[in-house]
């Protein structure tokens, strides 16, 4: 009898011990599970890491093509000469005026990043009227939906910017003073010939490509927050683009 009590007692300590081992060990996975599950985003912390990013975006994009050769020197938004005058620069390069066709190309890149230094307060007035369903359709859009935001928020306001500027740099850096004589033979050439005389807008066509080069760039620096932890360079970036898999 005395042994049989003596195995009860140890089966019932064995039995109420490996009880409260299991459920620490729960417990402890719980609370493993909970401190490493990404907290929950407010519609604040939303809306204030989506304009810290598009801020950032904006900022490095400017100051990436608002400088001396921003455009000229990167392939990817480089001014080419304009598609309806590329009968002119083919003529040109014919008459051996190479020179003047590479100055002309550098003249239009150096208007276009003149005129870039506009883009900025009117960038930064688009992301301070972002709404909250603006903020989370951003979010959950995917590479480039904070570009097409601001596209679809600045593209007007951009192009009555940029015009007058573009105007101006023309002036500065003296772009008619190398594109006339082009198409001025150009066109003496068509008299004789019955071609068809050309003389685009370059005003038009440097303010549209500037556009579309600084759109360009700031969906590079959006992409790069997504896909790049190195990139988001604040507590909030890190939380908010790190809540979803983007």
């Amino acid at each position: 009898m005395k042994n049989l009590l003596l195995s009860i007692t140890f089966l019932s300590t064995f039995f109420f011990t490996s009880c409260d081992v299991l459920e620490e060990a729960a417990n402890a996975l719980l609370t493993e599970d909970t401190s490493t599950s990404t907290p929950s985003l407010t519609n604040g912390e939303v809306i204030s890491g989506l304009k810290e990013a598009l801020t950032v975006g904006i900022i490095n994009s400017v100051s990436l093509t608002s400088v001396t050769d921003g455009f000229l020197k990167n392939s990817s938004i480089r001014l080419p000469f304009p598609d309806e005058a590329i009968k002119v620069k083919q003529k040109a390069l014919d008459w051996g005026l190479d020179g003047q066709v590479d100055k002309f190309e550098t003249t239009l890149n150096r208007a276009a990043e003149e005129a870039t230094k506009e883009a900025l307060p009117i960038f930064k007035d688009a992301i301070i009227g972002m709404s909250i369903q603006d903020g989370f359709s951003i979010l959950k859009g995917g590479e480039g939906a904070a570009t097409k935001f601001l596209s679809d928020n600045t593209n007007a306001a951009l192009i009555s910017a940029f015009t007058p500027k573009v105007e101006a740099a023309i002036s500065k850096v003296k772009l008619t003073d190398v594109w006339n004589p082009i198409v001025t033979r150009y066109n003496t050439a068509m008299n004789f010939t019955g071609g068809d005389k050309i003389n685009p807008d370059l005003n038009q066509y440097i303010t549209e490509r500037a556009i579309s080069g600084l759109f360009k760039m700031v969906a590079i620096e959006e992409n790069k927050i997504r896909k790049d932890p190195m990139a988001r360079v604040s507590d909030l970036l890190q939380k908010v683009f790190g809540s979803i898999g983007l």
